[in-house]
């Protein structure tokens, strides 16, 4: 299973940005989908996440701001980010639940960064 992850950049404060992660390989079912973030020094911090059915998720500090989505049929999920701010200044990463097949346990994948800069 590989996840690749895209959609970050350089956007001043204020902006937007869509992340998009596509999920390929033996992915029999994708149960969870969630974004992560992680800047040096600190802990990966969970910044979204949704499930097969489509609850979601968030952060509070990101919560009102950012929003998350997939489309099952591309086993694609994304982070629409709004109103940025300096701190949300980070690499971002995407993060799957899998079962690769009927039989198996899900385990956890994970999309390499995408940096996120929010800057003036």
């Amino acid at each position: 299973v590989q996840l690749q992850a895209s959609g970050g950049g350089l956007v001043q404060p204020g902006g937007s940005l869509r992340l998009s992660c596509a999920a390929s390989g033996r992915t029999f079912r994708i149960n969870a989908m969630s974004w992560y973030r992680q800047t040096p020094g600190k802990q990966r911090e969970l910044v979204a996440g949704i499930t097969g059915g489509g609850n979601t998720n968030y952060a509070g500090s990101v919560k009102g701001r950012f929003t998350i989505s997939r489309d099952s049929a591309k086993n694609t999920v994304y982070l629409q980010m709004n109103s940025l701010k300096s701190e949300d200044t980070a690499d971002y990463f995407c993060n799957a639940l899998v079962k690769v097949n009927a039989l198996a346990v899900p385990r956890e994948y994970w999309g390499q960064g995408t940096l996120v800069t929010v800057s003036s």
